[in-house]
């Protein structure tokens, strides 16, 4: 039970977690009655910054979620200009996270960084479909063990001002590794590899690192959802 209480914290959250708890001290100096407000912006702090370890589905061919949260669009859209994947429209999934999730974002697939790109931009609300072509982002182009391409996206949201990206082109990874993170709100998307059918329904919850949201060797139809 303990450890599902004090998961670890990453360690890009370390330094925010300090200026909030300095603050907090310099609060409470100044007038008793800050202290509250202080601490429980300290204790946000820690929650936010957490990464639980996660237990991935091993299964070759298996898409796993690479963040925690909604999914607020599924369907068609082009690859990313900036990863010069080819023409055509495969199916995205894009998943929102707020500022409650946890932000350390993994690895959705088996296989190797093909390319990198990086994007400035602004800051609109990462829920809106325009931010996938206005805001700042990470772009990640892979290819699966047998050769398929597929991409994510790392999309800073309306809060979020910084993307964390730990890997880097050539590399080897497997599904449910992490990669980075994201600060505070923002959103992820997966393109998914030609006739690819995405396997969760808009407004599905996902986590990251356990959720399947495709499978690769599956000639299965898109699946719809329903509030229960």
């Amino acid at each position: 039970m303990l450890n599902s209480i004090l998961v670890p914290i990453a360690r890009e959250g370390r330094p925010f977690i300090a200026i909030f708890a300095v603050a907090t001290i310099i609060l409470a100096l100044i007038a008793d009655w800050l202290l509250v407000p202080g601490l429980i912006l300290t204790a946000w702090c820690v929650y936010f910054f957490r990464d639980p370890n996660r237990v991935t589905p091993v299964r070759d061919g298996l898409v796993i979620s690479p963040a925690d949260g909604v999914v607020v669009s599924v369907g068609p859209a082009p690859w990313p200009k900036e990863l010069a994947m080819g023409e055509g429209e495969v199916q995205r999934v894009c998943i929102f996270m707020n500022v409650f999730d946890v932000h350390v974002n993994r690895i959705p697939v088996d296989g190797r960084i093909t390319k990198l790109a990086y994007v400035p931009g602004a800051f609109v609300n990462a829920s809106l479909d325009k931010a996938s072509e206005q805001n700042e982002r990470q772009l990640v182009a892979m290819e699966t063990r047998d050769g398929r391409p597929t991409a994510f996206v790392q999309i800073a949201g309306l809060v979020a001002r910084r993307i964390v990206c730990k890997i880097s082109e050539g590399q080897t990874l497997l599904a449910g590794e992490r990669m980075g993170m994201i600060r505070f709100g923002s959103r992820v998307d997966v393109y998914l590899p030609p006739d690819v059918s995405p396997l969760v329904a808009l407004g599905q919850r996902c986590v990251a690192g356990e959720t399947v949201i495709a499978d690769l060797d599956s000639g299965e139809k898109a699946r719809e959802g329903a509030v229960r």
